[in-house]
This record gives C-alpha cells, sequence and structure tokens, in this order.
C-alpha cells in the first residue's frame, strides 16, 4: 500500500473495512502533537526575529550626587574632655546648631584668662616698640649735633691753620731781617776792628758795634725759635684737625651704632608682637572650637564618642551625620570590558532593593517596578574592585525615584544599548563576544580627555 503506482485504488477500496489498516492510521492525538511542535517552532523563529534591547548589567548602592550630600563625620579640631551633649541620635539640626560641648585639658590653656593677658603683653610689646622708635630718634638727633660741633671745631682748627700759615710767613720776613741786620752787624764790626787797629777809632766804638752784634745774633736766633715755633704750632693744628674729625667720626660711628642696634631692638619687639598677636588669635579661635556646631542641615546619625568625661584628640571622630537635603545617584561598577558602552546622558533602568520589579532585560518597555536614570559621571581611573565606576543621575522627565530611598541601599543598574534581532544576541551570548556599539560620528570627539566625565 505504498501508492507507488499511478493507478491508485485508494477510491475503489475502504481501508476502514480491515482491522490491520486501523491498526497503522494515526490518531487524532498525534496529529495535535505535530501541529503543537510546528506552531511552538513557528513561535520561536517570530521570536527571534522580534527586537531585543542590549544592556550592560552591574550591581551598585545609592549615593548622592554631590560629595557634601554624603553621610560624613564631625571631627574633633582639638583635644578636649566631651562635657555636655546638646542633641540625640536621629534628631534634625540645623546649620550652626551646638552639638556637643568640650572643655580643656591641655595644662597651658587651663588660664581662663589667656586671651586677655596675651593681649596685654601685646600691648606692652608695642609700648615698648615706642620707646626703642623714641630714642632711635633721639640717637639720630645726637648724631647731628655731633656733626654740627665737628663743623664748627673744624672751622676753627682750619681758621688756626690759616692764621699759622700767615705767621709762619710774617716770622720768615722777620726772620730773614734779623739775619740781614746781623750779617750788617757782622760787616761792620770787622770794619771797626780794622780801624780800631789802625788807631781811627776808640774802643768804646768798638765795644758798642760788638755788643751790637750780639743783640742782632740775638734777635736772628730769637726770629728762627719764632719761626720753629710757628711751624709747630701748624702742624701740631693739622694733627688736631685730623685727631678731632677721627674722633667725632667715631662717637658718631657708635651713636649709629647704638641707634641701629635700638632699631633692631624695635623690629624684634615687632616681631614679638606679631607673634603674640597671632597667638591671642588662635588662643581666641581655639576657645571657639571648644563647641562643636552642625556644618548644615542634617540628622544626627551616630555619636562616635558618647559618654560624658571622655576624652578626644586632635581629629578624632566625635559624630557622624546625614545631611537632611541631598540629591539622590546611583554608582555602580562596571567591567573595563563594558566600560568603552558607557557615555554620558546615556539611559540606564534600576531595581532598587526593597521595591518589587518585573525585568526583562531585553524588553524594558515590558518591565514593571524599575526607575529610569541617565549617567553624570565615568570615572577615568579603576577602582580597588577592578571595575569603573560610573555615577548615574535621576532622569527628571521619568517616573521619580522613591521618596523612602536613602544612601547606601543596594541597586542594580542596566544601562541600555542597541536593538538588535534575538537571534544575533543569542549568536553573540554563545560566542561571548561583547555588545555593539555604534558611535555617533557626526559630532566631532574631544582631542583631550578630561580627568573627569560631567553631565552639564
Amino acid at each position: 500500500m505504498l501508492n507507488i503506482s499511478p493507478n491508485s485504488i485508494q477510491d475503489k477500496i475502504s481501508l476502514q473495512d480491515y482491522v490491520c489498516s486501523s491498526k497503522v492510521v494515526l490518531s487524532p492525538a498525534n496529529r495535535m502533537l505535530t501541529i503543537w511542535l510546528w506552531s511552538v517552532l513557528l513561535v520561536v523563529i517570530i521570536i527571534c526575529f522580534l527586537p531585543w534591547t542590549q544592556n550592560v548589567q552591574a550591581n551598585g548602592e545609592v549615593t548622592t550626587l554631590q560629595p557634601n550630600q554624603r553621610p560624613q563625620t564631625i571631627h574633633s579640631t582639638i583635644a578636649g574632655r566631651i562635657e555636655h551633649w546638646y542633641v540625640r541620635e536621629g534628631e534634625l539640626v540645623k546649620k550652626g546648631d551646638t552639638i556637643v560641648y568640650l572643655s580643656e585639658i591641655k595644662a597651658e590653656y587651663f588660664d581662663p584668662q589667656i586671651v586677655q593677658r596675651t593681649k596685654d603683653q601685646v600691648m606692652a610689646k608695642e609700648n615698648s616698640i615706642g620707646s626703642y622708635r623714641d630714642k632711635a630718634n633721639a640717637l639720630v638727633e645726637q648724631v647731628d649735633a655731633m656733626r654740627s660741633e665737628l663743623g664748627y671745631k673744624e672751622n676753627q682748627l682750619r681758621n688756626k691753620i690759616v692764621q699759622y700759615r700767615a705767621k709762619i710767613v710774617s716770622d720768615s720776613i722777620e726772620l730773614e731781617r734779623a739775619k740781614i741786620d746781623f750779617q750788617i752787624a757782622e760787616n761792620q764790626i770787622k770794619r771797626f776792628e780794622q780801624m780800631y787797629d789802625k788807631g781811627l777809632i776808640p774802643l768804646v766804638d768798638l765795644e758798642a758795634k760788638r755788643l751790637k752784634l750780639q743783640e742782632t745774633t740775638a734777635k736772628k736766633i730769637g726770629a728762627e725759635a719764632k719761626l720753629i715755633d710757628s711751624r709747630n704750632e701748624l702742624e701740631n693744628s693739622k694733627l688736631a684737625l685730623q685727631s678731632i674729625i677721627y674722633e667725632y667720626n667715631q662717637k658718631i660711628a657708635k651713636t649709629n651704632s647704638d641707634r641701629f642696634s635700638t632699631l633692631s631692638d624695635a623690629f624684634t619687639a615687632e616681631a614679638d608682637v606679631k607673634k603674640l598677636s597671632i597667638q591671642a588669635s588662635n588662643y581666641e579661635e581655639r576657645s571657639q572650637f571648644y563647641y562643636i556646631v552642625a556644618p548644615q542641615d542634617a540628622y544626627i546619625t551616630k555619636a562616635l564618642k558618647p559618654g560624658l568625661g571622655e576624652t578626644v584628640k586632635e581629629g578624632d571622630p566625635v559624630v557622624s551625620i546625614m545631611p537632611s537635603d541631598f540629591d539622590l545617584a546611583v554608582e555602580i561598577f562596571v567591567k573595563p570590558m563594558d566600560l568603552p558602552l558607557m557615555n554620558l546622558g546615556q539611559e540606564v533602568r534600576f531595581i532598587f532593593d526593597g521595591w518589587p520589579a518585573i525585568v526583562f532585560s531585553g524588553w524594558p518597555d515590558a518591565s514593571y517596578g524599575t526607575f529610569s536614570g541617565k549617567v553624570f559621571a565615568i570615572d577615568n581611573e579603576i577602582s580597588s574592585k577592578g571595575k569603573y565606576r560610573v555615577l548615574i543621575a535621576e532622569d527628571p522627565t521619568t517616573k521619580p525615584w522613591p521618596e523612602a530611598l536613602r544612601p547606601g541601599s543596594g541597586a542594580q543598574g542596566i544601562a541600555l544599548l542597541n536593538d538588535v534581532p534575538v537571534w544575533y544576541e543569542l549568536w553573540r551570548q554563545l560566542n561571548g563576544f561583547p555588545p555593539d556599539l555604534y558611535a555617533d560620528q557626526s559630532e566631532e570627539l574631544p582631542k583631550m580627555k578630561a580627568p573627569f566625565k560631567s553631565v552639564k
């Protein structure tokens, strides 16, 4: 019954009349299975040609968009002892509200009047500066007086020098006159001796000429002595002039040295004043650090040093706070292989811990319970986890994020990429290829890469 012959006999014979033919004919159930299998195959083929949205999935956590909006710890600027708490955990504080009061524990700051007494020291030093400057001015006047006195004495000695020079000239003329008189007397005595030997003059006349010779000799010697005295006086006056100049220059130099020493003391006092002023300012500023205040509007999260009387060191954490006003964001960590697929402004869907969601990763429009965001920043440095951090901000044009969401909650990010057929995505997954990336070549790429990307 293979129906090989072109002359069929099926229309002439009824197969239902034979028991064996009823055993080999297909049952209706087998026909339904065949139809069902072909239908499933047709559905699978249709599904393979449906669009599929490629994506990059990464885990992360909720954070804040700005660094100053994240949970932070308030540290103690100075070392002290906790005396009083003004807040409790979970309480909302405003900017500038006092959180805790510290007392001093260092011996050099125990004096309650330390600021005022340091200011008094500054005032005393300022007064000493005035005294030093008055002394320096007095020394300047003293130098001027000595220079004036030197001028007067110098003029006096110069006048004496002029006088002695004139006297030397006069004594020289007188000496020349005495020499001439002596020569005349000597010539006369010779002639008188000759005349006396011839008996022409008496002895009295000869003795008178001898007396005259002695007088001229004495006058000559006196004139020479007087000239020598005048010359000595001139030299003494010159030496006195040099001596007085040297003496007064020494006095002026010593006075100037005292003046410069006084000015040096004044400058040292000024340095001490500035040092004490800085110290007074530091004391006054330190007194303000006894009160730890809230840097911004925030909630008190936890007191890290709760005990009264407990001491803290400089820089020790005292209390942790959470800012009351913050813009939520999500940071996810992607593999280096997926980093080139991330772009600023790219859409990312989220599944937050605690919020139920039905997710079809390839069909984001068919998913339920997801929230949308856009890539805000991409780190250019790999993290300690071996992945790159991507910061995603809330998309204001879509459904807002839950109000009860807080920083630190877990989140799963799904970065949406290109639309491809399902069969292509299956082929890509089986071969381990990365998702497709089609960059818009119409936009000019920046020539320099910034160290931190951000949406403007």
